[in-house]
């Protein structure tokens, strides 16, 4: 590596410098007030663990995407956390092992061994709230109800749209039409590329009967307003288990618009995000300044089974660098901060402290330093036996 390279970072990973820095915090510290005041307790699992771990249950699907590393004490392989959701639901199974529901939220930074779209880093700060042990539609609006408040306390601007699935619909549909392994992974992938005339071709050579390949066919049309829903109940009216995912996807987004002003759904019931663990409804929030999710989770009962413990959750998770890029709410200036005097007078180091216990920035001189211009509009400065802070 030449020398001019040592200094550069490897593509994708970032650094955050003043003042981006301390927006980060300072908005992770009122986006985790904002879950302690709806009762979620934080949890800081550690960056790194035994592989295993992290690709135990939903993990399974992070297996491309982690660093592997080895652990020069025991030998064994670790691996550098690439999503905390199965982090903590070991620490809702193993550690806590409490028997109501339990409620469970995060921030810190993950590691990607390829960038999740063009527009994300490999090095995001995740956040996210996790609801352990209770299946029922209740823990699913609360969650989608605290996903979004998470974007209104970032200032995220611009209407907000609820995107929301069900991938019931799609477990049930392979089972009802028989497909192998196979073929569902490729009408999977079909289904995540939109790639229309492609699915008509496959359906056509997989010789269905008449209702499975209608079925098959019409499922990656499902989006849209609310109308797509009684489309649905129309298609599916033979089975009464396709009909009950589509009605209960109904009944959370009527709860959720109930409960959340200004936000507006979008339904897609060929969507598939983390089909591999989600057992339920699916969600993400969308923005139209951007081109990818803001935030996204979903329902993964058992998510907790591999740990020796199974119990039913619901979570959503986000990139909080990405929240603060499209959010509307700035810091303050550092220019705002108060220049004091180099000195060890006591008066002098009494004003400071008072000045910085208020909650002022108070920046002292050190001897000899000579300030850059217009870095300060402010300075304490003597005045008839007292120190008082004027603009400059």
């Amino acid at each position: 590596m030449a020398l001019a390279d040592r200094w550069l970072l490897p593509d994708g990973i970032m650094e955050l410098l003043p003042p981006q820095a301390r927006q980060v915090e300072l908005m992770r510290r009122k986006v985790l007030d904002l879950y302690h005041s709806w009762g979620y307790d934080l949890v800081m699992p550690p960056i790194a663990e035994h592989l295993e771990s992290l690709l135990t249950g939903v993990g399974h699907d992070l297996d491309l995407n982690t660093f592997k590393v080895t652990d020069r004490i025991s030998g064994h392989t670790l691996g550098v956390r690439a999503d905390m959701t199965p982090q903590v639901a070991r620490i809702d199974a193993h550690r806590l092992r409490t028997e109501g529901p339990s409620r469970l939220c995060y921030c810190g930074s993950v590691l990607h061994t390829h960038p999740a779209n063009m527009l994300a880093s490999r090095n995001p700060v995740q956040l996210g709230a996790e609801l352990y042990g209770h299946a029922g539609p209740d823990s699913d609006v609360e969650v989608i109800a605290l996903m979004l408040e998470t974007l209104s306390a970032v200032g995220v601007a611009g209407p907000i749209s609820l995107d929301l699935g069900h991938v019931a619909v799609f477990s049930r549909l392979m089972q009802l039409c028989q497909l192998n392994q196979q073929q569902q992974a490729d009408y999977q992938d079909m289904l995540q590329r939109k790639a229309l005339p492609e699915i008509d071709r496959f359906v056509a050579a997989l010789e269905l009967d008449d209702r499975s390949a209608l079925w098959l066919q019409t499922l990656p049309r499902l989006n849209g307003s609310v109308d797509v829903l009684a489309r649905a109940r129309t298609l599916f009216a033979s089975d009464a288990e396709l009909v009950q995912a589509v009605d209960a996807l109904d009944a959370l987004a009527q709860r959720v618009v109930q409960r959340c002003d200004g936000v507006s759904t979008y339904f897609d019931l060929s969507e598939l995000r983390g089909y591999h663990y989600h057992t339920g409804v699916v969600f993400a929030a969308y923005t139209p300044s951007y081109g990818q999710a803001l935030a996204k989770g979903g329902r993964y009962d058992n998510i907790g089974r591999d740990f020796g413990r199974a119990r039913p959750a619901t979570g959503f998770s986000a990139d909080l660098k990405t929240l603060i890029d499209l959010s509307a709410s700035r810091p303050a200036a550092n220019g705002n901060a108060v220049l004091a005097p180099a000195g060890e007078d006591q008066t002098l180091q009494q004003a400071i402290r008072l000045l910085r216990a208020s909650g002022e920035r108070v920046v002292q001189q050190l001897d000899g330093e000579i300030s850059e211009p217009g870095r300060f509009r402010r300075q304490l400065v003597p005045k008839g036996g007292d120190w008082v802070v004027i603009d400059l």
